[in-house]
């Protein structure tokens, strides 16, 4: 059985993780599919965005593999956290938006998962938390580093150091998560995103996601450089001709 599932609705690719007996935990294979997926993925000029969930109604992804890990030597753990970074980075860098469909626990490499994403809905039954401190380890798939800058360091520095998990509601006060809907309206809702997504300039759609996932890495100057040089791209495009066109014509654009 595959670890990883993708079906195509629409213009939406949903990515299950479809371990739920082991509450879809990641070890070796299921990080290896994922990375193989997104790369497939960014061939596929039909999806607007992706939608990342979890098989079952328990959990998104429970975290890694503990049995799996429990025996890693120093060289191992280091080359599993470097997966792990590969394929968070193979998220967070993909073409066109990325969105959490969170619907259970997902902590630890789970809620690492859903920090690569873009943005994260919830269900009222999710629960986020980096528990690593529980295990004597610390985050080894970016979320030491992810985290802090999602919602600032004194709301990161004391998941990481208490282990504490959180409910969605808590999550959603500290801008974890967009918002939070209940299980029942989850998916609905995560399409009803893409559906929006589809219906935008293509070309802009993947600039706004490269001017802020770069620009979050410059200072201020250097960033609002190269923003305009991403705006300037777009006049280049048919997009821009046809959305500014349609705007002035007053009709829905066409892309």
């Amino acid at each position: 059985m595959n670890s990883v599932i993708t079906e195509k609705k629409d213009r939406a690719a949903i990515v299950t993780i479809n371990r739920p007996k082991a509450l879809n935990a990641l070890n070796r294979d299921t990080l290896e599919e994922l990375l193989a997926c997104f790369t497939a993925l960014e061939e596929d000029r039909e999806i607007a965005a992706i939608i990342i969930t979890g098989a079952g109604d328990k959990a998104f992804v429970a975290g890694a593999d503990i049995s799996a890990m429990q025996d890693m030597d120093t060289l191992a753990g280091r080359e599993f956290g470097q997966l792990g970074q590969r394929v968070m980075n193979s998220v967070e860098t993909f073409s066109r938006p990325v969105i959490g469909a969170i619907n259970g626990f997902a902590l630890g490499g789970g809620c690492e998962l859903a920090l690569a994403c873009d943005f994260r809905i919830a269900s009222d039954s999710a629960r986020f938390g980096q528990p690593e401190v529980n295990l004597g380890v610390i985050p080894g798939f970016g979320g030491s580093q992810r985290l802090p800058r999602l919602v600032g360091t004194g709301h990161a520095m004391e998941l990481l150091v208490t282990g504490e998990i959180i409910d969605a509601e808590q999550a959603c006060r500290i801008g974890l998560v967009n918002r939070v809907v209940s299980a029942a309206q989850l998916m609905d809702e995560c399409l009803q995103v893409v559906e929006k997504i589809s219906r935008k300039g293509p070309l802009a759609v993947r600039l706004c996601k490269e001017a802020v996932r770069g620009g979050m890495q410059m200072d201020i100057d250097r960033a609002c450089r190269y923003e305009s040089e991403l705006f300037g791209i777009c006049f280049a495009s048919a997009d821009q001709k046809e959305g500014m066109r349609a705007f002035l014509e007053k009709r829905p654009a066409n892309f």
